[in-house]
Protein backbone atom coordinates (compact mmCIF):
# COMPACT_ATOMS: atom_id res chain seq x y z
CA UNK A 1 0.00 0.00 0.00
CA UNK A 2 1.00 3.28 -1.19
CA UNK A 3 1.78 6.07 1.50
CA UNK A 4 -1.37 7.98 -0.63
CA UNK A 5 -3.19 5.46 -0.20
CA UNK A 6 -2.79 4.86 3.28
CA UNK A 7 -3.48 8.27 4.31
CA UNK A 8 -6.71 8.47 2.22
CA UNK A 9 -8.09 11.86 2.89
CA UNK A 10 -5.02 12.66 5.36
CA UNK A 11 -2.73 15.50 3.98
CA UNK A 12 0.97 14.09 3.24
CA UNK A 13 0.81 11.54 5.45
CA UNK A 14 -0.89 13.48 8.61
CA UNK A 15 -2.23 11.14 11.13
CA UNK A 16 -5.98 11.92 12.13
CA UNK A 17 -5.43 12.41 15.69
CA UNK A 18 -7.37 9.35 17.37
CA UNK A 19 -10.92 9.62 19.09
CA UNK A 20 -9.79 10.45 23.17
CA UNK A 21 -10.71 7.90 25.43
CA UNK A 22 -11.98 9.84 28.80
CA UNK A 23 -8.96 8.76 30.26
CA UNK A 24 -6.89 10.62 27.87
CA UNK A 25 -8.89 13.96 28.47
CA UNK A 26 -7.80 16.91 29.52
CA UNK A 27 -7.30 17.04 33.28
CA UNK A 28 -9.39 19.20 35.14
CA UNK A 29 -8.39 22.53 35.00
CA UNK A 30 -5.39 22.00 32.42
CA UNK A 31 -4.98 22.60 28.86
CA UNK A 32 -2.16 19.86 28.81
CA UNK A 33 -2.84 15.95 27.88
CA UNK A 34 -0.57 13.49 29.56
CA UNK A 35 1.47 13.18 26.77
CA UNK A 36 2.33 17.24 26.84
CA UNK A 37 3.00 16.88 30.80
CA UNK A 38 5.45 14.11 29.89
CA UNK A 39 6.85 15.68 26.94
CA UNK A 40 7.21 19.49 28.96
CA UNK A 41 8.80 17.46 32.40
CA UNK A 42 11.26 15.78 30.00
CA UNK A 43 12.07 18.87 27.89
CA UNK A 44 13.40 20.60 31.36
CA UNK A 45 15.02 18.19 33.21
CA UNK A 46 17.17 16.61 30.63
CA UNK A 47 18.37 19.21 28.68
CA UNK A 48 18.79 20.73 32.11
CA UNK A 49 20.50 18.60 32.72
CA UNK A 50 23.03 17.80 29.71
CA UNK A 51 23.79 21.84 29.64
CA UNK A 52 24.48 22.31 33.88
CA UNK A 53 26.98 19.29 33.03
CA UNK A 54 28.68 21.06 30.07
CA UNK A 55 29.03 24.32 31.83
CA UNK A 56 30.49 22.71 35.10
CA UNK A 57 32.64 20.38 33.44
CA UNK A 58 34.12 23.27 30.97
CA UNK A 59 34.39 25.69 34.14
CA UNK A 60 35.55 23.68 36.72
CA UNK A 61 36.44 20.20 35.62
CA UNK A 62 37.65 19.02 39.02
CA UNK A 63 34.90 19.87 41.11
CA UNK A 64 32.51 17.87 37.94
CA UNK A 65 34.55 14.94 37.85
CA UNK A 66 34.17 14.74 41.36
CA UNK A 67 30.75 14.78 41.48
CA UNK A 68 29.76 12.90 38.59
CA UNK A 69 32.12 9.67 38.46
CA UNK A 70 30.50 8.53 42.35
CA UNK A 71 26.98 8.75 40.64
CA UNK A 72 27.76 7.70 37.45
CA UNK A 73 26.98 3.65 38.14
CA UNK A 74 23.50 4.16 39.81
CA UNK A 75 22.69 6.66 37.02
CA UNK A 76 23.91 4.86 34.15
CA UNK A 77 23.74 1.34 34.68
CA UNK A 78 20.22 1.05 37.33
CA UNK A 79 18.39 4.47 37.43
CA UNK A 80 17.82 4.62 33.47
CA UNK A 81 16.95 0.99 33.18
CA UNK A 82 13.48 2.82 34.71
CA UNK A 83 13.39 5.03 31.77
CA UNK A 84 14.11 2.52 28.64
CA UNK A 85 11.36 0.42 30.93
CA UNK A 86 8.70 3.12 30.29
CA UNK A 87 9.27 3.43 27.07
CA UNK A 88 9.61 -0.56 26.34
CA UNK A 89 6.23 -0.37 28.31
CA UNK A 90 4.66 2.21 25.29
CA UNK A 91 6.23 0.02 22.42
CA UNK A 92 4.22 -3.34 24.06
CA UNK A 93 1.04 -1.19 24.31
CA UNK A 94 1.61 0.20 20.74
CA UNK A 95 2.06 -3.57 19.54
CA UNK A 96 -1.83 -4.44 20.96
CA UNK A 97 -4.76 -4.73 18.95
CA UNK A 98 -5.46 -1.13 17.67
CA UNK A 99 -1.82 -0.12 18.22
CA UNK A 100 0.31 1.50 15.34
CA UNK A 101 2.80 -1.42 15.21
CA UNK A 102 0.27 -4.63 15.13
CA UNK A 103 0.25 -6.77 13.84
CA UNK A 104 3.77 -7.77 13.93
CA UNK A 105 4.60 -6.97 10.27
CA UNK A 106 4.23 -3.67 11.21
CA UNK A 107 6.42 -3.83 14.19
CA UNK A 108 8.77 -5.59 12.27
CA UNK A 109 9.41 -2.83 10.08
CA UNK A 110 10.97 -0.12 12.25
CA UNK A 111 13.66 -2.84 13.07
CA UNK A 112 14.79 -3.71 9.94
CA UNK A 113 15.39 0.47 9.83
CA UNK A 114 17.32 0.14 12.81
CA UNK A 115 19.49 -2.61 11.24
CA UNK A 116 19.43 -0.49 8.01
CA UNK A 117 20.24 3.14 9.61
CA UNK A 118 23.15 1.27 11.87
CA UNK A 119 24.93 -0.27 8.27
CA UNK A 120 24.68 3.38 6.56
CA UNK A 121 26.04 4.78 9.77
CA UNK A 122 29.00 2.70 10.51
CA UNK A 123 29.91 2.69 6.86
CA UNK A 124 29.86 6.23 6.46
CA UNK A 125 31.49 7.20 10.15
CA UNK A 126 34.37 4.81 8.74
CA UNK A 127 34.63 6.08 5.52
CA UNK A 128 35.29 9.86 6.54
CA UNK A 129 37.63 8.61 9.42
CA UNK A 130 39.38 7.22 6.30
CA UNK A 131 39.39 10.15 4.39
CA UNK A 132 40.72 12.38 7.40
CA UNK A 133 43.64 9.52 8.26
CA UNK A 134 42.42 8.72 11.63
CA UNK A 135 42.44 4.83 12.08
CA UNK A 136 42.66 4.65 15.81
CA UNK A 137 39.12 6.22 16.16
CA UNK A 138 37.93 3.67 13.35
CA UNK A 139 39.36 0.74 15.00
CA UNK A 140 38.04 1.59 18.80
CA UNK A 141 35.11 4.07 18.05
CA UNK A 142 32.89 2.30 14.81
CA UNK A 143 30.18 1.29 17.04
CA UNK A 144 29.27 4.46 19.04
CA UNK A 145 27.12 5.69 15.64
CA UNK A 146 24.70 2.60 17.04
CA UNK A 147 23.73 4.77 20.15
CA UNK A 148 20.38 6.87 20.19
CA UNK A 149 18.95 9.10 22.52
CA UNK A 150 15.59 7.61 23.31
CA UNK A 151 14.94 10.57 25.75
CA UNK A 152 15.54 13.10 23.66
CA UNK A 153 14.72 11.57 19.88
CA UNK A 154 11.07 11.18 21.96
CA UNK A 155 10.93 14.88 22.81
CA UNK A 156 11.49 16.02 19.74
CA UNK A 157 9.19 13.12 17.61
CA UNK A 158 6.63 14.72 20.04
CA UNK A 159 7.30 18.45 18.68
CA UNK A 160 7.08 17.27 15.01
CA UNK A 161 4.51 14.57 15.02
CA UNK A 162 2.61 15.02 18.16
CA UNK A 163 0.07 12.22 18.76
CA UNK A 164 1.14 10.33 15.67
CA UNK A 165 2.01 6.51 15.08
CA UNK A 166 5.49 7.51 14.06
CA UNK A 167 6.45 7.93 17.87
CA UNK A 168 6.22 4.35 18.54
CA UNK A 169 8.14 3.39 15.12
CA UNK A 170 10.66 6.10 16.58
CA UNK A 171 11.27 4.76 19.83
CA UNK A 172 10.76 0.87 19.05
CA UNK A 173 13.45 2.32 15.96
CA UNK A 174 15.52 3.57 18.67
CA UNK A 175 14.92 0.92 20.94
CA UNK A 176 16.45 -1.59 18.74
CA UNK A 177 19.55 0.33 17.44
CA UNK A 178 21.04 0.59 20.76
CA UNK A 179 20.51 -2.91 21.34
CA UNK A 180 22.68 -3.52 18.35
CA UNK A 181 25.38 -1.21 19.68
CA UNK A 182 25.42 -3.02 23.27
CA UNK A 183 25.78 -6.24 21.37
CA UNK A 184 28.49 -4.98 19.27
CA UNK A 185 30.44 -3.06 21.80
CA UNK A 186 29.51 -6.45 24.14
CA UNK A 187 31.07 -8.75 21.58
CA UNK A 188 34.02 -6.85 20.30
CA UNK A 189 34.51 -4.64 23.53
CA UNK A 190 33.95 -6.86 26.29
CA UNK A 191 34.54 -5.89 29.56
CA UNK A 192 37.66 -7.68 32.04
CA UNK A 193 35.47 -9.78 34.00
CA UNK A 194 32.81 -11.39 31.09
CA UNK A 195 31.43 -14.85 32.31
CA UNK A 196 29.27 -15.28 29.31
CA UNK A 197 27.96 -19.05 30.65
CA UNK A 198 26.84 -17.55 33.87
CA UNK A 199 25.28 -14.45 32.25
CA UNK A 200 22.99 -16.71 29.52
CA UNK A 201 22.29 -18.76 32.17
CA UNK A 202 20.77 -16.09 34.53
CA UNK A 203 18.90 -14.01 31.83
CA UNK A 204 17.00 -17.66 30.80
CA UNK A 205 16.42 -17.79 34.50
CA UNK A 206 14.84 -14.00 34.92
CA UNK A 207 12.67 -14.89 31.44
CA UNK A 208 11.52 -18.52 32.70
CA UNK A 209 10.66 -16.19 36.40
CA UNK A 210 8.74 -13.60 34.77
CA UNK A 211 6.56 -15.77 32.14
CA UNK A 212 5.70 -18.11 35.19
CA UNK A 213 4.57 -14.59 37.37
CA UNK A 214 3.16 -14.10 34.24
CA UNK A 215 0.87 -17.49 33.85
CA UNK A 216 0.11 -16.96 38.02
CA UNK A 217 -1.41 -13.99 36.87
CA UNK A 218 0.51 -11.95 39.55
CA UNK A 219 0.06 -8.25 39.71
CA UNK A 220 2.29 -6.53 40.82
CA UNK A 221 4.98 -4.77 39.03
CA UNK A 222 7.35 -5.12 42.25
CA UNK A 223 7.15 -8.57 41.69
CA UNK A 224 8.80 -8.51 37.95
CA UNK A 225 11.62 -5.57 39.30
CA UNK A 226 12.47 -7.23 42.24
CA UNK A 227 12.71 -10.70 41.05
CA UNK A 228 13.15 -11.35 37.20
CA UNK A 229 14.20 -7.84 36.33
CA UNK A 230 16.89 -7.54 39.27
CA UNK A 231 18.27 -11.52 37.45
CA UNK A 232 18.17 -10.15 34.30
CA UNK A 233 20.63 -6.92 35.43
CA UNK A 234 23.17 -9.36 36.89
CA UNK A 235 22.74 -11.36 33.85
CA UNK A 236 23.89 -8.54 31.67
CA UNK A 237 26.24 -7.19 33.92
CA UNK A 238 28.13 -10.78 34.28
CA UNK A 239 27.95 -10.96 30.70
CA UNK A 240 29.74 -7.68 29.66
CA UNK A 241 26.56 -6.10 28.38
CA UNK A 242 24.93 -2.83 29.76
CA UNK A 243 22.89 -3.44 32.59
CA UNK A 244 20.21 -0.34 31.18
CA UNK A 245 18.57 -2.52 29.14
CA UNK A 246 18.37 -5.27 31.67
CA UNK A 247 14.10 -4.45 32.03
CA UNK A 248 13.35 -4.52 28.37
CA UNK A 249 12.97 -7.93 27.56
CA UNK A 250 11.40 -8.02 31.21
CA UNK A 251 8.40 -5.86 30.64
CA UNK A 252 6.51 -7.45 27.46
CA UNK A 253 5.76 -9.94 30.37
CA UNK A 254 3.84 -7.53 32.45
CA UNK A 255 0.16 -8.22 32.32
CA UNK A 256 -1.64 -5.25 29.98
CA UNK A 257 -4.68 -3.99 28.45
CA UNK A 258 -6.33 -6.26 25.91
CA UNK A 259 -5.88 -3.40 23.40
CA UNK A 260 -3.77 0.04 22.74
CA UNK A 261 -5.76 2.73 24.28
CA UNK A 262 -3.30 5.15 22.43
CA UNK A 263 0.85 6.78 23.03
CA UNK A 264 0.91 7.91 26.44
CA UNK A 265 -2.52 8.06 27.36
CA UNK A 266 -3.21 8.64 30.99
CA UNK A 267 -4.19 5.04 32.36
CA UNK A 268 -7.60 5.25 33.46
CA UNK A 269 -8.66 5.32 37.43
CA UNK A 270 -9.74 2.17 37.12
CA UNK A 271 -7.08 0.86 35.22
CA UNK A 272 -4.84 -1.30 37.44
CA UNK A 273 -3.14 -3.70 35.09
CA UNK A 274 0.58 -3.93 35.90
CA UNK A 275 2.10 -1.73 33.24
CA UNK A 276 -0.66 0.99 33.92
CA UNK A 277 0.88 0.86 37.79
CA UNK A 278 4.24 0.88 36.78
CA UNK A 279 3.96 3.52 34.78
CA UNK A 280 2.17 5.69 37.51
CA UNK A 281 4.67 4.58 40.33
CA UNK A 282 7.58 5.55 37.83
CA UNK A 283 6.84 8.55 35.90
CA UNK A 284 8.03 11.18 38.05
CA UNK A 285 11.16 9.28 39.61
CA UNK A 286 12.36 8.89 36.12
CA UNK A 287 12.20 12.71 35.05
CA UNK A 288 14.98 13.06 38.51
CA UNK A 289 16.89 10.39 36.37
CA UNK A 290 16.97 11.62 33.55
CA UNK A 291 18.01 15.27 34.92
CA UNK A 292 20.90 13.43 36.38
CA UNK A 293 21.60 11.10 33.37
CA UNK A 294 22.43 14.68 31.31
CA UNK A 295 23.99 15.87 34.34
CA UNK A 296 26.47 12.92 34.44
CA UNK A 297 26.92 11.97 30.42
CA UNK A 298 26.87 15.66 28.96
CA UNK A 299 30.16 17.00 30.95
CA UNK A 300 32.81 17.18 28.19
CA UNK A 301 35.43 19.78 28.44
CA UNK A 302 36.01 20.79 25.28
CA UNK A 303 39.69 21.79 23.72
CA UNK A 304 41.99 20.63 21.10
CA UNK A 305 39.71 19.20 18.75
CA UNK A 306 40.61 16.99 15.62
CA UNK A 307 39.16 16.45 12.14
CA UNK A 308 38.08 13.31 13.58
CA UNK A 309 35.17 15.17 15.75
CA UNK A 310 33.23 15.78 13.32
CA UNK A 311 32.88 11.90 11.74
CA UNK A 312 30.30 11.21 14.37
CA UNK A 313 27.68 13.56 13.83
CA UNK A 314 27.97 13.97 10.29
CA UNK A 315 27.86 9.83 9.81
CA UNK A 316 24.14 9.64 11.89
CA UNK A 317 23.18 12.74 10.48
CA UNK A 318 23.46 12.25 7.11
CA UNK A 319 23.83 7.83 6.82
CA UNK A 320 21.58 6.81 9.36
CA UNK A 321 18.02 8.27 7.60
CA UNK A 322 19.35 6.91 4.45
CA UNK A 323 19.95 3.71 5.64
CA UNK A 324 16.25 3.61 7.53
CA UNK A 325 14.69 4.96 4.65
CA UNK A 326 16.55 2.33 2.41
CA UNK A 327 16.04 -0.74 5.03
CA UNK A 328 12.34 0.24 5.55
CA UNK A 329 11.54 0.25 2.02
CA UNK A 330 13.03 -2.76 1.36
CA UNK A 331 11.24 -4.30 3.86
CA UNK A 332 7.89 -3.36 2.67
CA UNK A 333 9.05 -4.79 -0.85
CA UNK A 334 9.22 -7.72 1.35
CA UNK A 335 6.20 -7.70 2.50
CA UNK A 336 6.36 -6.15 5.82
CA UNK A 337 3.58 -3.54 6.46
CA UNK A 338 3.96 0.11 6.46
CA UNK A 339 2.60 1.44 10.26
CA UNK A 340 -0.40 3.57 9.50
CA UNK A 341 -0.32 6.99 7.91
CA UNK A 342 4.23 6.61 8.04
CA UNK A 343 5.33 6.83 4.44
CA UNK A 344 8.37 7.43 3.16
CA UNK A 345 8.50 10.71 3.94
CA UNK A 346 7.84 10.24 8.05
CA UNK A 347 10.12 7.25 7.50
CA UNK A 348 12.44 9.91 6.71
CA UNK A 349 12.12 12.38 9.32
CA UNK A 350 11.83 9.71 11.76
CA UNK A 351 15.60 8.63 10.48
CA UNK A 352 16.73 12.23 11.02
CA UNK A 353 15.48 12.10 14.68
CA UNK A 354 17.02 9.31 15.50
CA UNK A 355 20.22 10.75 14.33
CA UNK A 356 20.60 12.13 17.98
CA UNK A 357 23.35 10.13 19.65
CA UNK A 358 23.96 12.44 22.80
CA UNK A 359 23.79 10.65 26.07
CA UNK A 360 23.71 7.09 24.69
CA UNK A 361 26.69 7.92 21.89
CA UNK A 362 28.67 9.29 25.24
CA UNK A 363 28.00 6.22 27.04
CA UNK A 364 29.22 3.86 24.21
CA UNK A 365 32.33 6.15 23.48
CA UNK A 366 33.05 5.68 27.61
CA UNK A 367 32.51 1.97 26.88
CA UNK A 368 34.83 1.75 24.09
CA UNK A 369 37.58 3.96 25.16
CA UNK A 370 39.68 4.75 28.19
CA UNK A 371 40.00 8.87 28.94
CA UNK A 372 42.34 10.60 26.33
CA UNK A 373 42.09 12.68 23.19
CA UNK A 374 40.58 9.84 21.28
CA UNK A 375 37.76 10.08 24.12
CA UNK A 376 37.23 13.29 23.83
CA UNK A 377 36.64 13.46 19.92
CA UNK A 378 33.95 10.86 20.13
CA UNK A 379 32.15 12.50 22.99
CA UNK A 380 32.27 15.62 21.30
CA UNK A 381 30.94 14.48 18.28
CA UNK A 382 28.15 12.70 20.32
CA UNK A 383 27.46 16.29 21.46
CA UNK A 384 27.46 17.68 18.31
CA UNK A 385 24.99 15.22 17.38
CA UNK A 386 22.08 17.33 18.55
CA UNK A 387 21.95 19.27 15.50
CA UNK A 388 20.43 16.62 13.92
CA UNK A 389 16.62 17.82 15.92
CA UNK A 390 16.77 20.89 14.20
CA UNK A 391 17.91 18.99 10.36
CA UNK A 392 14.47 16.73 11.43
CA UNK A 393 12.54 19.91 11.86
CA UNK A 394 13.30 20.95 9.07
CA UNK A 395 12.90 18.11 7.01
CA UNK A 396 9.57 17.64 8.62
CA UNK A 397 8.58 21.57 7.19
CA UNK A 398 10.10 20.70 3.44
CA UNK A 399 8.26 17.41 3.50
CA UNK A 400 4.97 18.33 5.16
CA UNK A 401 5.38 16.02 7.68
CA UNK A 402 3.35 15.99 11.06
CA UNK A 403 2.10 19.36 12.74
CA UNK A 404 3.43 21.03 9.87
CA UNK A 405 1.14 18.79 7.41
CA UNK A 406 -1.46 20.59 9.50
CA UNK A 407 -0.18 24.50 9.57
CA UNK A 408 0.12 24.33 5.66
CA UNK A 409 -2.93 22.89 5.33
CA UNK A 410 -5.02 25.99 7.61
Amino acid sequence: MTERGEASSITAGQAAPPPLAPAARLRKGSSLTHLSLFIIQSLWVLPIGCAIGFTWANLGPETYFQFAHPLSFAVNDIGIALFFAIIMKEVVEAALPGGALHPWRRAALPAVGAVGGVIASILLYLAILVFVEEPRLMAEGWAVPCGIDIAVCYLVGGVIFGRHAAIPYLLLLAVASNAIGITLIAVFHPTNDVHLPIGAALMAVALGGAYLLRRRRIKSFWMYLLGPGAVAWFALYLGGVHPAMALVPIVPFMPHAKRDAGLFVEPAPNAHDTLSEFERWWEIPVQGVLFLFGLINAGVPVHGLEDGAWALPVAMIVGRPIGVLLAAEAGVALGLRRTINVGWRETLVIGCTASIGLTMALYFSTAVLPLGPLLLQLRVGALASVAAAAVAIGAAWALRVGRFARQLKS
